[in-house]
């Protein structure tokens, strides 16, 4: 398992929504397993700053730093550990989404993305190139501290997530992370409008999300390894 690089992701707030089997199951690749807490799936959109990026053996003079957001659901490959399945990753680093492109085959798109930060108050906001149905705008009070999520929680189900899975060539891949548990703070959204989650094919979320935030995490992410064959 082989190291790829190295990643600082910093302010990140976690959007989740529940969301029924039934909606994502025709989404999502037939050799994934929809997870599930206490009988309930989900989906999370994440906007977040990733201040450092580079490969692994380069110096950090050569590290750059964009912003991505990311929409997921929970799975598991034939019952394997529990990962997360991408929709959609958008990036304002055009050169980030050619990389994970090419080296991952994740499902990124490059993205005009901004973010203020005064104190506690953040202001954030992308939109998809080229698609007018693929946009965020959130804005975020960040509270105390708080304990990182316990294991055997909704919260410890929805944030702790140390492995993606992508179909790719016919076969499934995992790719693994590694960091420590997510530190994370109170949070209150002040300001919410999304249309990522139906571009991915979902329907426009009805509840308010539950929401977490954490300050980040330094991140080791390492290639991808073959799990099984995919079908089609």
């Amino acid at each position: 398992m082989g190291l790829v690089g190295h990643q600082c992701w910093r302010d990140l707030l976690f959007l989740h929504w529940p969301v029924s089997r039934e909606a994502l199951r025709p989404l999502v690749p037939d050799t994934l397993e929809i997870d599930s807490f206490a009988g309930q799936a989900y989906v999370s959109l994440i906007p977040f700053a990733i201040t450092e990026s580079r490969a692994a053996g380069a110096p950090r003079v050569l590290a750059t730093r964009f912003l991505e957001t990311n929409l997921r659901t929970y799975v598991r490959a034939a019952g394997r550990e529990p990962g997360i399945y991408f929709f959609s990753l958008e990036a304002s680093s055009l050169l980030a989404v050619a990389a994970a492109r090419l080296l991952f085959g994740l499902p990124y798109f490059p993205a005009v993305m901004a973010m203020r930060r005064e104190g506690a108050d953040i202001e954030y906001a992308s939109r998809r190139r080229g698609a007018r149905d693929a946009m965020v705008e959130v804005a975020w009070s960040i509270g105390e501290a708080i304990e990182s999520a316990a294991a055997g929680t909704r919260d410890h189900f929805l944030i702790e997530r140390y492995c993606l899975y992508v179909a790719r060539g016919g076969r499934l891949y995992r790719g693994r992370v590694r960091h420590p548990p997510y530190p994370l703070r109170r949070v209150a959204v002040r300001h919410l409008v999304q249309t990522v989650v139906t571009a991915a094919g979902l329907s426009e979320p009805t509840t308010p999300p539950l929401c977490h935030y954490s300050p980040g995490v330094d991140v080791d992410i390492f290639w991808l390894e073959r799990v099984a064959s995919f079908p089609g």
